[in-house]
């Protein structure tokens, strides 16, 4: 969430902008504009929306479908001035309980029928506040390391039931093919909060890092963040594809499927894609194993959930609840199987999923995944003592804003334009700056 007393003027001319262009069929009788994420689940839930339409037919839907970190520009600015351009947002667990304390969010109450007890526990408390649920979960994930066996069994390799993250570097050396394009590692390294920084957090996690001390001083300049970054930047400069800095979570998926990476540490929600060889050209040799260890080997770890919420400023609240209801009900779920297969079913919110043996069939990494997001524990200690909570995130407002920035000079690493300790002195410097603005640090 952006910092309203810095950004207000910045808001408000930008969500006059946006309003011209969008706001006219927000408001159109019967018309619901859902703003969501370019990532291929929610491109199939738009796809097969025309089934609520048929189910609903006064009720037309306007879908704005925008690349992940424009997304969260829009939809904040539209959340925070309450323009009304939206009637349904995909937004995530950082936001949800911070925009429902600002009262940004309208309550969500489905009927018995949707079975609220099949949400996952821990997605289900990640969106709610003081005991109230203001988002329903449309998928969920943790961090998963994908790799190629073939490429392992070539170079002789075996990838351990906990691999390290000093051997996933040796693993990347040896199967790096720069003449053929065949890379031996994809990270994101696109800047923002939500890409590069939401995977450097929770690698530096791993490494003994931490955002901040009890006194809310950033602890950027550390060993342990340098040795964090370090291994980061020295990764993806010998074995990451060139462009890095252009590569987020969509674009390594399209690395990994066309046979152009050997290992990819990135969400569990891609392994219903990287599997299913309608979309993957590597489905049939694929092979998973837990996110790497660092030198501290404990840490918060990843738990995330692409959801859909409804603000209060729409003027559609009721239709707006039926589609997200219907958008992540177990009757979706098996529409989605019946059309697209089992293995591109949502993953990671119900638990009827898990429990269909179709799925377990269709998807070998099912049970990984359940029990990756059932152990997964954003609240757990860091190697010291930390006054916030979030595994790849800081859940307080002023991340948004800080996170995206320090993402801008981590990406200035890999194009050579800071050093690693440059880029942490001016993280630390410019967090600082901000935590004081906002009132948070002295």
């Amino acid at each position: 969430m952006l910092r309203l007393k810095s950004t207000r003027t910045a808001l408000c001319a930008l969500g006059a902008l946006l309003a011209g262009s969008v706001l006219s069929s927000a408001q159109a009788g019967g018309t619901l504009t859902i703003a969501t994420v370019n990532n291929g689940d929610m491109i199939v839930m738009r796809q097969l929306s025309t089934e609520f339409e048929k189910a609903h037919p006064d009720i037309h839907l306007n879908w704005v479908t925008l690349e992940e970190n424009v997304l969260r520009q829009r939809v904040t600015t539209d959340i925070a001035m309450k323009t009304g351009q939206f009637d349904v947002v995909t937004i995530g667990n950082y936001e949800v309980p911070i925009w429902a304390k600002q009262g940004w969010l309208t309550e969500i109450k489905p009927d018995d029928a949707y079975d609220m007890n099949d949400i996952l526990p821990s997605v289900r408390e990640g969106l709610s506040a003081k005991g109230k649920l203001y988002a329903l979960p449309f998928y969920a994930e943790s961090v998963i390391t994908y790799y190629r066996k073939d490429l392992f069994q070539k170079a002789g390799l075996t990838m351990p039931e906990q691999p390290t993250y000093d051997q996933i570097r040796q693993f990347a050396d040896k199967i790096t093919d720069k003449p053929n394009q065949v890379y031996g590692i994809c990270l994101r390294g696109k800047p923002g909060w939500g890409e590069n920084m939401a995977y450097i957090s929770s690698l530096a996690n791993t490494f003994g890092a931490q955002w901040f001390d009890m006194s809310w001083k950033p602890t950027l300049t550390s060993d342990a963040w340098k040795a964090t970054l370090n291994w980061y930047v020295s990764a993806l400069k010998a074995d990451g594809p060139p462009g890095a800095t252009s590569n987020g979570f969509n674009e390594n998926l399209a690395l990994f499927a066309s046979g152009h990476c050997g290992i990819w540490i990135d969400s569990t929600v891609a392994g219903g894609l990287l599997f299913d060889p309608k979309q993957s050209q590597v489905a049939n040799t694929v092979g998973f194993a837990p996110a790497p260890k660092g030198p501290y080997g404990k840490g918060p770890t990843w738990l995330w959930s692409w959801s859909l919420a409804v603000p209060v400023s729409s003027h559609q609240s009721a239709d707006a609840q039926a589609f997200i209801a219907w958008a992540t009900s177990k009757d979706y779920v098996k529409l989605v199987a019946e059309r697209k297969g089992w293995v591109a079913a949502p993953p990671g919110t119900r638990a009827s999923t898990y429990a269909a043996p179709e799925y377990l069939k269709a998807a070998p990494f099912a049970s990984f995944v359940l029990n990756a997001i059932k152990t997964a524990d954003p609240n757990g200690p860091t190697a010291q003592p930390r006054p916030y909570t979030g595994a790849q995130f800081v859940a307080i407002p002023e991340f948004q804003s800080i996170g995206t920035q320090v993402g801008q000079t981590v990406a200035a690493t890999l194009s050579d334009q800071m050093t690693v300790d440059q880029a942490l002195t001016s993280a630390q410097a410019s967090i600082t700056r901000a935590l004081r603005q906002s009132g948070r640090a002295r």
